[in-house]
């Protein structure tokens, strides 16, 4: 082989690897974006859970709310029927108007 042609060998040699590089280095930015992006993502997500838990409610906590607020809603009607009830005493305690005769 001569000079020209282990140069030309070499020249293709390294064209070739040039290549692989430039491919590899392309893929290798586009996968550390998409890395980027996803890492982003998780952020987010673990961000939008802890909202979630700090304002939204359990199931046990649901049922105890509901349970005091029926107590409560029932107290309002105890007091309502008890209210009722004085009235209508109050009514039929009442004088009746006598009848005019005349």
């Amino acid at each position: 082989m001569t000079g020209a042609e282990i140069m030309a060998v070499v020249g293709f040699g390294m064209a070739v690897f040039g290549t692989l590089f430039g491919v590899w280095k392309y893929l290798d930015g586009k996968l550390t974006a998409a890395r980027a992006d996803t890492d982003a993502v998780a952020r987010e997500l673990a961000a939008h859970r802890l909202h979630v838990a700090e304002t939204y409610i359990t199931k046990q906590g649901m049922r105890e709310t509901t349970e005091q607020i029926m107590e409560a809603i029932h107290g309002v009607k105890t007091a309502v029927d008890h209210m009722t009830i004085r009235v209508d005493r109050i009514v039929e305690n009442q004088a009746k108007p006598r009848a005019r005769v005349g």
